[in-house]
């Protein structure tokens, strides 16, 4: 979903260097705007969090329901980028 948010933002000649700054502009640019629906943006921040807990988490961990839920996510989003 990052990346995918990365392109649609590329698309209108925006680029940022950062995770935060790529999902803050994405909920500026698309979600607040209609452009998608606000739980495209919301879910990417999810995913971003879920993330941080893949990556750095030492007692937390992302369990198997919520690995698949952002995977369902991730199509959903995929798809309504396309449109």
């Amino acid at each position: 979903m990052f990346y995918v948010a990365e392109a649609l933002l590329a698309h209108i000649e925006q680029s940022y260097s950062s995770h935060s700054a790529v999902i803050a502009a994405f909920g500026r640019e698309y979600a607040k705007r209609d452009k998608v629906d606000i739980k495209f943006h919301r879910w990417l921040i999810a995913a971003q969090n879920f993330r941080n807990v893949g990556d750095y988490g030492v007692e937390a961990h992302v369990s198997q329901e919520q690995a698949r839920s952002v995977c369902e996510w991730a199509d959903e989003f995929i798809h309504a980028a396309a449109r």
